[in-house]
């Protein structure tokens, strides 16, 4: 399994529209093949959100860069002042994964 992070700083005031722009998203990545789930994480204590994605495989991701639906997914770009500073973009491969049994 691979997780993709992008970790993006979020202006100050921006929140709520940004969280509204997932709230309201096409949902075109919830079919592509590969793709496993989705997690988007409000930051505590910092600016930077991380939009979590979660394939079967990196080339299940890198297909869905390339689709038709992921350029339509990313048509309508958001102002740039929603924004505080650049993206970062990271690629895990899952080597363990645990989880509670209580």
């Amino acid at each position: 399994m691979f997780v993709v992070a992008n970790r993006i700083r979020v202006a100050s005031g921006h929140e709520k529209a940004f969280e509204e722009r997932f709230k309201n998203r096409k949902g075109m990545i919830d079919g592509s093949p590969g793709f496993i789930r989705n997690l988007i994480l409000r930051p505590v204590d910092s600016e930077y959100y991380s939009v979590m994605t979660f394939w079967e495989s990196k080339e299940a991701f890198e297909a869905w860069t390339h689709s038709d639906s992921f350029r339509e997914a990313h048509k309508e770009r958001p102002p740039r002042e929603m924004f505080s500073g650049p993206n970062v973009l990271e690629i895990h491969e899952v080597i363990m994964d645990t989880a509670s049994h209580g």
